[in-house]
C-alpha cells in the first residue's frame, strides 16, 4: 500500500511467493479469537457455515458450553468470518483433516441435504459422535448405509429434530401421558412457496420438501403418539414442485395424524398449527408461543413472550448425552423410522403407487 501511495505511476504490484511457501498447507487456519482452555467434554467439528449454521446451530453449541474447535466451510474467506465471530480456534476447507482429529469428538453436519449420509457414514467412522441437521439422508440405499456404519459403531447420531424439545411440546407430552386413549393430530404447516430453482426443490440436492422439511412435523407427531407408525399416505395437490401435500399416518396404539404442508398460504397466517384430541379434550398449539387447553383439569393456558421451537434445548440435550455418557435423546430407531416413512411416501408417489 506505501508502494501504490508514493508511487503514482504504479498500477499494480506483483506478489511472488518461494516454492517453500506455495508447498505449505493452508487448508486450515489458527483464529485468534479460539478458546482451547474450554474444559468441555464436547469438542466441535463443524461442517458447514451457511445462515442456520451461523445464525442458529453454532450459538446453541456455544450456549451449551461445547469447545468450538474447527468450523470447516467451502468458501475459506467465510469460514474464518464466521469462525471468528463464533469463537471458533480453527478454521479450515478441509473435512478429512476434521475426521483424523484426535481432539475433536463430535461433527456437527450443516451443509446441503445430499451430502448427508456420507458425511455421517464418515463421521462415525471416524469413531465421532455426530448430530445432523434434517434430513438425515434422501433414498433408502443411503439411510441402509448410515444403519450398517451406526451397528458397528458406539457413537450418538441425532438428527435435529427440535420440535421434540420445545417447552410447549414438552408440556403437551406430559398432558397426554394423563389421557390414555389414542390421540387425533392435526398438523397445518404455512411453509410458503420457495422459488423453483432452489436447490431444496431439486430432488438430486435437495430430496424435495417433503423429505427435506415435512420430516420435522412427522418425527413430532411420532414423538407426541409414542407409538410406531403402522401406515401412511400422501395426497397432493397438483403443482410444479409437489410441495403442497397432506400426509396421513396411523400410528400402533390406535392414534391417527396428519401433516398438512402447505406452500400455497400466505405469510400472514401462523407458520405451524398444532391441534390435538383426545378423551373429550382439546390442545391447541400456535406457531409456538401459545398453547390453549380445552376440557383438561389445572391447564388452560401456556404462553411465551417468545416463539420457541427448541432449537437449543436440543442441542444441549445432545451435549448433555454425550457428556454424561447417555443415550440419544431421540432413540436411532425412532429417527431411522421417521425417515423410512418419509423418503418411502415421495418414493410411492414417484413410483405411481398413491
Amino acid at each position: 500500500y506505501e508502494k501504490l501511495s508514493a508511487d503514482k505511476t504504479a498500477l499494480g504490484i506483483l506478489l511472488e511467493y518461494s516454492a517453500e511457501a506455495q508447498e505449505q498447507d493452508v487448508s486450515s487456519v489458527v483464529l485468534q479469537s479460539g478458546n482451547s482452555t474450554n474444559p468441555s467434554k464436547v469438542v466441535l467439528g463443524c461442517v458447514g457455515a451457511g445462515n442456520y449454521a451461523a445464525r442458529t446451530l453454532i450459538p446453541a453449541f456455544r450456549q451449551a458450553s461445547a469447545r468450538l474447535h474447527t468450523l470447516v466451510s467451502a468458501g475459506g474467506v467465510s469460514g474464518a468470518v464466521e469462525g471468528n465471530k463464533a469463537g471458533f480456534e480453527i478454521t479450515s476447507t478441509d473435512v478429512a483433516n476434521v475426521l483424523a482429529s484426535d481432539v475433536i469428538n463430535s461433527i456437527v453436519i450443516a451443509t446441503r441435504h445430499d451430502t448427508h449420509a456420507d458425511l455421517v457414514v464418515d463421521s462415525l467412522k471416524a469413531v465421532k459422535h455426530v448430530f445432523v441437521e434434517k434430513p438425515l439422508c434422501l433414498n433408502l440405499e443411503d439411510l441402509g448405509r448410515v444403519e450398517k456404519m451406526y451397528e458397528e459403531c458406539n457413537q450418538l447420531l441425532m438428527v435435529g429434530f427440535n420440535r421434540r424439545f420445545a417447552p410447549h411440546v414438552v408440556k403437551i407430552k406430559q398432558l397426554l401421558k394423563s389421557s390414555p386413549e389414542p390421540h387425533s393430530f392435526v398438523m397445518t404447516v404455512n411453509a410458503g412457496a420457495i422459488a423453483n430453482d432452489h436447490w431444496t426443490q431439486d430432488k438430486e440436492l435437495g430430496g424435495g420438501r417433503l423429505i427435506g422439511e415435512a420430516c420435522h412435523f412427522v418425527d413430532l407427531l411420532r414423538f407426541l403418539a409414542d407409538s410406531t407408525i403402522t401406515a401412511f399416505d400422501l395426497t397432493e395437490m397438483a403443482s410444479e414442485n409437489d410441495d403442497t401435500a397432506t400426509i396421513s399416518l396411523k400410528f400402533d396404539n390406535g392414534s391417527i395424524g396428519t401433516v398438512h404442508y402447505f406452500a400455497n398460504g400466505n405469510k400472514g397466517f401462523p407458520k405451524e398449527r398444532l391441534e390435538i384430541f383426545s378423551g373429550g379434550k382439546i390442545l391447541q398449539l400456535d406457531n409456538f408461543k401459545k398453547l390453549k387447553g380445552y376440557g383438561w383439569a389445572g391447564f388452560k393456558s401456556m404462553n411465551l413472550m417468545r416463539q420457541d421451537k427448541g432449537q437449543n434445548a436440543c442441542v444441549k440435550a445432545f451435549v448433555h448425552a454425550i457428556e454424561e455418557g447417555k443415550l440419544s435423546p431421540i432413540p436411532f430407531g425412532e429417527i431411522v423410522e421417521v425417515s423410512r416413512v418419509c423418503i418411502e411416501l415421495v418414493s410411492r408417489k414417484s413410483h405411481g403407487e398413491v
